[in-house]
């Protein structure tokens, strides 16, 4: 049956669902970092205890453990390599010598009252439907999706005649909470609600588990944000999406240091 009410997450990091910054820091922080160490450990890069990213055919994302802390970032230029440029988000402020490549604001809304339930039409989707999936990626541009992305958690499709013509799955997993990512339907076929019936199907998924559904887009796409507050989803947090280019030689980080 239709839930209509999110599963609490069981994590005690947890704070009240709200607008604004939480007054403790909130598993959802931190989303990468909190799934790489945690639920996607075995997707996981690690330098020590301080840095993680996906592994490269998986996700693009990195993150630290404590943004406030050097040794994460000096952790992280070694996971990444001198000039090599990692992707991230937060609001975050590097150390001297990073170089920021890229910056976009997005949104970060959690599910509060989302009506989840089962799409009888949708198909699980797996390895052998990557390369359609991938066109449908490259045509609609929901975000970063690799080759096996679709390995970190369910994915679920609407077909047309053979044809995969909407999409949406799991994606981030911190302790709790299950990120609904790469929903995206083809353009012939926009306007007949099949991303929110997969999203609403996705999210019945994770409930199941006892997870609670968040998800991110950019602050710029203010038309899927309207459209996730209207089936219930709330703004919780205003993250960056950014890319650093790590600091190059020794000499180079010597340098930033005058």
């Amino acid at each position: 049956m239709p839930t209509t009410s999110p599963s609490p997450a069981p994590s005690s990091a947890t704070s009240p669902v709200i607008s604004g910054t939480p007054a403790i820091p909130h598993v959802l922080d931190n989303p990468a970092w909190a799934a790489l160490s945690g639920p996607h450990a075995g997707f996981a890069v690690r330098a020590g205890g301080h840095a993680a990213r996906y592994a490269p055919d998986v996700a693009v994302f990195s993150a630290v453990a404590d943004p406030a802390d050097p040794r994460s970032w000096d952790a992280l230029r070694s996971l990444a390599g001198p000039d090599r440029v990692v992707s991230l988000s937060g609001v975050l402020t590097p150390p001297r010598g990073w170089e920021t490549v890229w910056s976009t604001q997005g949104v970060q809304l959690v599910d509060t009252s989302l009506r989840a339930e089962p799409a009888p039409e949708a198909v699980r989707l797996g390895p052998a439907d990557v390369p359609e999936v991938l066109e449908l990626i490259e045509l609609t541009k929901p975000g970063p999706f690799l080759p096996r992305t679709i390995e970190l958690g369910t994915y679920l499709g609407i077909r047309h005649r053979g044809r995969l013509v909407a999409m949406a799955g799991e994606r981030l997993r911190p302790p709790g909470w299950t990120e609904i990512s790469a929903v995206c339907t083809h353009p012939d076929f926009r306007g007949r609600g099949l991303a929110t019936r997969l999203v609403r199907a996705v999210a019945a998924g994770v409930r199941d588990r006892g997870d609670v559904p968040f998800l991110h887009t950019a602050a710029e796409n203010t038309r899927a944000i309207r459209l996730y507050e209207s089936i219930g989803f709330t703004v919780r947090h205003r993250p960056f999406f950014l890319a650093f280019r790590a600091p190059g030689s020794a000499d180079d980080i010597a340098a930033t240091q005058i």
